[in-house]
């Protein structure tokens, strides 16, 4: 158990360039904000790589959890207003939620969701820090956590927490676009949360938002495009993705490379699931990883010996990214071999080893999931109706279809 500081003022405001003054006017919501767990977010950014294209995007995980805990603050005033009992006990509940519901995520979020661990999600890695955090704080995070994991008797707490319109959507879009400098991601927020509405246990807008929601819808689809999945976000994502896993290989098979004692379990390791459920040690090194040991090791590993960890490493640190094409159609695999072949001539690698310069994949944006928790309207009559049935708009129609874009990342030198 760490020492307790002694801290006799627990309500503070915190100075957000986005909403202005957050309040924090709870004890515990406070004594969770100072755990060395919820600090870690502070060294993790929240857009990841996007900064090579928008210098500005620069915010961490930390600013983007106290965002949509101020917005859940105001969905959980408006709700009250409308006649819906929601205690002060489930009022902080909701707040730890979504406090906590981002504090899973590892260094540079999901572009190494599944490569510093092996197939297990940033939500589920949430889940076993509340958990932790429960253990440590007592039952005043239980209810939390039942919230957090969709278990709670009032389902739309869980709604304002994960869903298709949710807090943490509502926070990330105009903060991602304050900050990127992208003005087409900004929404509507303080309407959105005033439409907000209960029907049934569950949360529904009422039927005068219905502008605003394709605002929002539009909004998704176009900051996918031009910040999230950004050609030039992707290539020096994946450029990561792929040194991280030369440096894994390069480490299982006995070479000494350098990197911070955290960075080294996760690398010495095939990380599972089980794991971390039957190892408190994984936890434990997952919560002292952050953005800071990548990058440090990064830096070091341009003068390794490896040749392809040392190439892919000094592209990220000075941004000399790859080549990226974009295309409607997938690439040929004529066209994909020529590549690989002339990367293995132009760099003397074998063609097993290519695969760490050239690779392709799949792009898919999907702003609207018609069949995944769909936004429902309440009429004014007492309907329910799904957005896509209530909409004169026929882009939430094309919005609930996915796009797919292939693309072919390859070296020029």
């Amino acid at each position: 158990m760490r020492p307790k500081r002694i801290i006799n003022n627990k309500k503070k405001i915190i100075n957000d360039p986005v909403y202005g003054f957050i309040a924090i006017t709870d004890d515990l919501i406070f004594d969770v904000l100072e755990h060395p767990y919820m600090q870690r977010l502070r060294r993790i950014m929240q857009l990841g790589l996007s900064h090579l294209v928008y210098p500005g995007a620069l915010h961490t995980r930390f600013h983007h959890v106290l965002g949509a805990m101020h917005l859940m603050s105001l969905a959980v005033a408006t709700i009250r207003r409308k006649g819906h009992e929601i205690t002060v006990e489930e009022e902080r509940a909701a707040l730890l939620a979504i406090l906590l519901h981002d504090i899973g995520h590892g260094p540079f979020s999901h572009a190494l969701e599944y490569d510093i661990v092996s197939g297990v999600s940033h939500e589920d890695i949430s889940g076993y820090f509340i958990e932790r955090l429960t253990a440590e704080f007592g039952d005043d995070l239980k209810k939390a956590h039942s919230i957090f994991k969709n278990q709670y008797a009032k389902p739309f707490l869980y709604q304002l927490v994960s869903s298709q319109l949710d807090m943490d959507r509502l926070d990330y879009l105009n903060r991602d676009s304050f900050y990127s400098g992208v003005s087409e991601g900004i929404i509507g927020t303080d309407r959105l949360i005033e439409m907000l509405n209960v029907h049934e246990g569950f949360l529904v807008l009422e039927e005068k938002a219905i502008y605003s929601i394709e605002k929002f819808i539009v909004a998704r689809r176009l900051m996918y495009w031009q910040v999230y999945l950004h050609k030039t976000v992707v290539v020096a994502e994946n450029m990561l993705i792929q040194t991280l896993r030369r440096a894994k290989f390069l480490m299982k098979n006995g070479q000494n490379i350098f990197c911070s004692p955290s960075l080294k379990f996760f690398l010495e390791r095939d990380i599972t699931k089980v794991d971390f459920e039957k190892n408190e040690a994984v936890l434990d090194s997952f919560s002292r990883l952050d953005d800071y040991d990548i990058w440090s090791a990064i830096k070091v590993w341009q003068e390794e010996e490896d040749f392809i960890l040392a190439k892919l490493s000094k592209g990220l640190v000075n941004r000399r990214l790859f080549k990226i094409e974009i295309s409607k159609t997938p690439f040929s695999e004529e066209r994909i071999s020529y590549e690989k072949q002339l990367c293995a001539t132009t760099f003397g690698l074998d063609l097993e080893d290519v695969g760490y310069f050239v690779y392709q994949d799949v792009l898919i944006n999907k702003a609207y999931n018609q069949d995944k928790q769909n936004i429902n309207l309440l009429m004014k009559n007492g309907q329910i109706v799904d957005l896509g049935e209530a909409s004169d708009n026929l882009n939430i129609s094309a919005l609930a279809q996915p796009v797919e874009k292939y693309f072919l990342c390859y070296p020029l030198s």
